[in-house]
Protein backbone atom coordinates (compact mmCIF):
# COMPACT_ATOMS: atom_id res chain seq x y z
CA UNK A 1 0.00 0.00 0.00
CA UNK A 2 1.35 3.40 -0.75
CA UNK A 3 2.31 6.21 1.91
CA UNK A 4 -0.80 8.42 0.25
CA UNK A 5 -2.92 5.53 1.42
CA UNK A 6 -1.84 4.94 4.29
CA UNK A 7 -2.47 8.73 5.42
CA UNK A 8 -5.36 9.32 7.85
CA UNK A 9 -8.45 11.33 5.80
CA UNK A 10 -7.76 10.56 2.35
CA UNK A 11 -10.00 8.14 0.82
CA UNK A 12 -9.20 5.03 -1.03
CA UNK A 13 -9.84 4.32 -4.59
CA UNK A 14 -9.42 0.20 -4.24
CA UNK A 15 -8.24 -2.09 -1.48
CA UNK A 16 -7.07 -5.19 -2.20
CA UNK A 17 -9.10 -8.31 -1.13
CA UNK A 18 -7.13 -9.08 2.13
CA UNK A 19 -6.90 -5.08 3.41
CA UNK A 20 -10.66 -5.27 3.06
CA UNK A 21 -11.13 -8.74 5.06
CA UNK A 22 -8.88 -6.94 7.47
CA UNK A 23 -10.82 -3.94 7.74
CA UNK A 24 -14.08 -5.81 8.47
CA UNK A 25 -12.13 -8.20 10.86
CA UNK A 26 -11.10 -5.25 12.73
CA UNK A 27 -14.73 -3.56 12.61
CA UNK A 28 -16.69 -5.89 13.42
CA UNK A 29 -14.82 -7.91 16.14
CA UNK A 30 -12.41 -5.69 17.20
CA UNK A 31 -14.68 -3.03 17.10
CA UNK A 32 -11.91 -0.34 16.14
CA UNK A 33 -13.99 3.11 15.16
CA UNK A 34 -11.08 4.56 12.67
CA UNK A 35 -12.20 1.56 10.28
CA UNK A 36 -15.98 2.28 9.81
CA UNK A 37 -15.06 5.95 7.92
CA UNK A 38 -12.50 3.56 5.55
CA UNK A 39 -14.81 0.79 5.04
CA UNK A 40 -17.31 4.03 4.01
CA UNK A 41 -14.93 5.17 2.28
CA UNK A 42 -14.05 2.19 0.20
CA UNK A 43 -18.27 1.32 -0.66
CA UNK A 44 -18.80 5.38 -1.49
CA UNK A 45 -18.47 4.90 -5.11
CA UNK A 46 -20.59 1.68 -5.33
CA UNK A 47 -23.31 3.50 -2.90
CA UNK A 48 -23.39 6.18 -5.71
CA UNK A 49 -23.51 3.96 -8.46
CA UNK A 50 -26.47 2.26 -6.65
CA UNK A 51 -28.20 5.88 -6.32
CA UNK A 52 -27.53 6.46 -9.87
CA UNK A 53 -29.28 3.48 -11.03
CA UNK A 54 -32.04 4.31 -8.94
CA UNK A 55 -32.43 7.62 -10.47
CA UNK A 56 -32.82 6.28 -13.84
CA UNK A 57 -35.23 4.11 -13.36
CA UNK A 58 -37.66 5.93 -10.91
CA UNK A 59 -39.72 9.46 -11.17
CA UNK A 60 -37.85 11.77 -9.11
CA UNK A 61 -41.15 13.62 -6.78
CA UNK A 62 -38.95 16.50 -6.64
CA UNK A 63 -35.62 15.13 -5.23
CA UNK A 64 -32.37 15.03 -7.42
CA UNK A 65 -29.63 13.33 -7.76
CA UNK A 66 -28.00 14.61 -4.34
CA UNK A 67 -30.81 13.80 -2.83
CA UNK A 68 -30.72 9.65 -3.65
CA UNK A 69 -27.34 9.95 -2.78
CA UNK A 70 -27.73 11.33 0.39
CA UNK A 71 -30.19 8.27 1.05
CA UNK A 72 -27.75 5.38 -0.15
CA UNK A 73 -24.83 7.10 2.25
CA UNK A 74 -27.29 6.44 5.29
CA UNK A 75 -28.58 3.17 4.35
CA UNK A 76 -24.51 2.39 3.52
CA UNK A 77 -23.54 3.37 7.00
CA UNK A 78 -26.13 1.06 8.16
CA UNK A 79 -25.61 -1.61 6.63
CA UNK A 80 -22.14 -1.31 7.37
CA UNK A 81 -23.24 -1.21 11.12
CA UNK A 82 -25.11 -4.32 10.67
CA UNK A 83 -23.04 -6.36 7.77
CA UNK A 84 -21.48 -9.82 9.47
CA UNK A 85 -18.77 -11.02 7.14
CA UNK A 86 -18.54 -14.03 8.57
CA UNK A 87 -21.68 -15.26 6.93
CA UNK A 88 -20.14 -15.60 3.78
CA UNK A 89 -22.38 -12.66 1.82
CA UNK A 90 -20.33 -10.21 -0.18
CA UNK A 91 -21.03 -7.13 1.44
CA UNK A 92 -22.42 -5.52 -1.54
CA UNK A 93 -24.55 -8.20 -2.22
CA UNK A 94 -25.59 -7.27 1.22
CA UNK A 95 -25.76 -3.64 0.88
CA UNK A 96 -27.27 -2.78 -2.66
CA UNK A 97 -30.83 -4.32 -1.79
CA UNK A 98 -30.92 -2.04 1.43
CA UNK A 99 -29.88 0.96 -0.54
CA UNK A 100 -32.17 0.48 -2.85
CA UNK A 101 -35.02 0.25 0.01
CA UNK A 102 -34.08 3.62 1.52
CA UNK A 103 -34.22 5.41 -1.52
CA UNK A 104 -37.18 3.67 -2.08
CA UNK A 105 -38.94 4.65 1.47
CA UNK A 106 -37.53 8.37 0.38
CA UNK A 107 -38.76 8.54 -2.67
CA UNK A 108 -42.18 7.07 -1.50
CA UNK A 109 -42.07 10.17 1.53
CA UNK A 110 -41.24 12.73 -1.25
CA UNK A 111 -43.99 11.60 -3.31
CA UNK A 112 -46.76 11.50 -0.72
CA UNK A 113 -45.10 15.46 -0.03
CA UNK A 114 -45.72 15.88 -3.51
CA UNK A 115 -48.81 14.49 -3.39
CA UNK A 116 -50.14 17.05 -0.79
CA UNK A 117 -48.47 19.84 -1.91
CA UNK A 118 -50.12 19.15 -5.25
CA UNK A 119 -53.76 18.54 -3.47
CA UNK A 120 -53.52 22.23 -1.83
CA UNK A 121 -52.40 23.77 -4.80
CA UNK A 122 -55.58 22.91 -6.64
CA UNK A 123 -57.89 23.17 -3.40
CA UNK A 124 -56.27 27.27 -3.53
CA UNK A 125 -56.83 26.86 -7.30
CA UNK A 126 -60.77 26.38 -6.93
CA UNK A 127 -60.98 28.74 -4.25
CA UNK A 128 -59.52 31.13 -6.15
CA UNK A 129 -61.65 30.78 -9.06
CA UNK A 130 -64.48 30.49 -7.19
CA UNK A 131 -63.98 34.03 -5.81
CA UNK A 132 -62.84 35.59 -8.76
CA UNK A 133 -66.22 35.15 -10.58
CA UNK A 134 -68.02 37.94 -10.60
CA UNK A 135 -65.05 40.94 -9.42
CA UNK A 136 -65.57 44.11 -11.26
CA UNK A 137 -63.65 44.39 -14.48
CA UNK A 138 -63.69 47.95 -14.16
CA UNK A 139 -61.89 49.11 -10.74
CA UNK A 140 -58.92 46.35 -10.23
CA UNK A 141 -58.11 47.60 -6.87
CA UNK A 142 -61.32 47.11 -5.73
CA UNK A 143 -61.55 43.47 -7.37
CA UNK A 144 -58.11 42.87 -5.84
CA UNK A 145 -59.47 44.10 -2.06
CA UNK A 146 -62.63 41.62 -2.88
CA UNK A 147 -60.16 38.79 -3.75
CA UNK A 148 -58.19 39.23 -0.52
CA UNK A 149 -61.09 39.90 2.07
CA UNK A 150 -62.78 36.09 1.13
CA UNK A 151 -59.50 34.61 0.53
CA UNK A 152 -58.76 35.90 4.34
CA UNK A 153 -62.13 34.36 5.72
CA UNK A 154 -61.92 31.40 4.29
CA UNK A 155 -58.22 30.72 6.03
CA UNK A 156 -59.92 32.47 9.14
CA UNK A 157 -62.83 29.78 8.96
CA UNK A 158 -60.18 27.00 8.41
CA UNK A 159 -58.18 27.73 11.09
CA UNK A 160 -61.47 28.10 13.58
CA UNK A 161 -61.86 24.64 12.96
CA UNK A 162 -59.33 23.86 15.00
CA UNK A 163 -61.74 25.87 17.66
CA UNK A 164 -64.10 22.17 17.35
CA UNK A 165 -60.99 19.72 18.12
CA UNK A 166 -58.87 21.58 20.99
CA UNK A 167 -59.32 23.32 24.38
CA UNK A 168 -58.01 26.92 24.00
CA UNK A 169 -55.04 27.38 26.23
CA UNK A 170 -55.46 29.33 29.37
CA UNK A 171 -52.44 31.21 28.63
CA UNK A 172 -52.81 32.65 24.61
CA UNK A 173 -49.08 33.40 23.08
CA UNK A 174 -49.05 35.97 20.57
CA UNK A 175 -50.52 34.12 17.81
CA UNK A 176 -53.41 32.91 19.57
CA UNK A 177 -54.87 36.17 21.40
CA UNK A 178 -57.96 36.07 23.34
CA UNK A 179 -59.18 38.42 20.18
CA UNK A 180 -58.11 36.10 17.71
CA UNK A 181 -60.10 33.14 19.42
CA UNK A 182 -63.06 35.60 19.62
CA UNK A 183 -63.24 36.14 15.81
CA UNK A 184 -63.03 32.67 14.99
CA UNK A 185 -65.61 31.70 17.18
CA UNK A 186 -67.55 34.50 15.47
CA UNK A 187 -66.64 32.88 12.36
CA UNK A 188 -68.02 29.51 13.31
CA UNK A 189 -71.24 31.00 14.42
CA UNK A 190 -71.61 32.83 11.33
CA UNK A 191 -71.16 29.88 9.36
CA UNK A 192 -73.48 28.01 11.44
CA UNK A 193 -76.14 30.87 10.84
CA UNK A 194 -76.09 30.34 6.80
CA UNK A 195 -78.32 29.05 4.44
CA UNK A 196 -77.69 25.02 4.83
CA UNK A 197 -76.46 24.18 1.70
CA UNK A 198 -74.08 27.43 2.07
CA UNK A 199 -73.01 26.18 5.67
CA UNK A 200 -72.80 22.64 4.23
CA UNK A 201 -70.00 23.77 1.34
CA UNK A 202 -67.92 26.12 3.64
CA UNK A 203 -67.88 23.11 6.88
CA UNK A 204 -67.28 20.55 4.01
CA UNK A 205 -64.64 22.34 2.18
CA UNK A 206 -62.98 24.06 5.25
CA UNK A 207 -63.68 22.48 8.73
CA UNK A 208 -63.13 19.22 6.70
CA UNK A 209 -60.96 19.64 3.96
CA UNK A 210 -63.21 18.17 1.85
CA UNK A 211 -62.33 19.67 -2.51
CA UNK A 212 -65.25 21.21 -4.16
CA UNK A 213 -65.91 18.02 -5.85
CA UNK A 214 -66.17 15.84 -3.57
CA UNK A 215 -68.36 18.58 -2.08
CA UNK A 216 -70.61 18.92 -5.06
CA UNK A 217 -71.00 15.06 -5.46
CA UNK A 218 -71.85 15.23 -1.72
CA UNK A 219 -74.58 17.87 -2.50
CA UNK A 220 -75.89 16.31 -6.03
CA UNK A 221 -74.58 19.96 -7.63
CA UNK A 222 -72.77 20.92 -10.24
CA UNK A 223 -68.94 22.16 -9.27
CA UNK A 224 -69.83 25.50 -11.11
CA UNK A 225 -72.87 26.07 -8.83
CA UNK A 226 -70.39 24.64 -5.39
CA UNK A 227 -68.27 27.46 -6.22
CA UNK A 228 -70.92 30.46 -6.41
CA UNK A 229 -72.07 28.90 -3.71
CA UNK A 230 -68.71 29.23 -1.61
CA UNK A 231 -68.30 32.64 -3.18
CA UNK A 232 -71.97 34.03 -1.49
CA UNK A 233 -71.61 32.43 1.85
CA UNK A 234 -68.05 34.06 2.07
CA UNK A 235 -69.53 37.37 1.59
CA UNK A 236 -72.85 36.70 3.73
CA UNK A 237 -70.10 35.59 6.20
CA UNK A 238 -68.32 39.05 5.99
CA UNK A 239 -71.17 41.01 6.17
CA UNK A 240 -72.82 39.31 9.53
CA UNK A 241 -69.29 39.99 10.86
CA UNK A 242 -69.24 43.65 9.47
CA UNK A 243 -72.92 43.77 11.15
CA UNK A 244 -71.86 42.30 14.61
CA UNK A 245 -69.21 45.19 14.68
Amino acid sequence: MSARAMRPGLRLVTRPAAVEASLWRRWRIERQRACRPQLFDHYLGFAKRVARGEAGRRPAYGLDRGDLEQLAFQALLEAIDRYDPLRGAPFEAYARPRIRGAISDGLSQSSEAASQYSHRRRVEAERLRSLTSGLSETDPIAALAELANGLALGLVVEDAARLLEEQPSEEPNAYESMAWRELQRDMLDAVAALPETQRIILQQHYINGVDFARVAELLQLSRGRVSQLHRTALLAVRARLRYKD
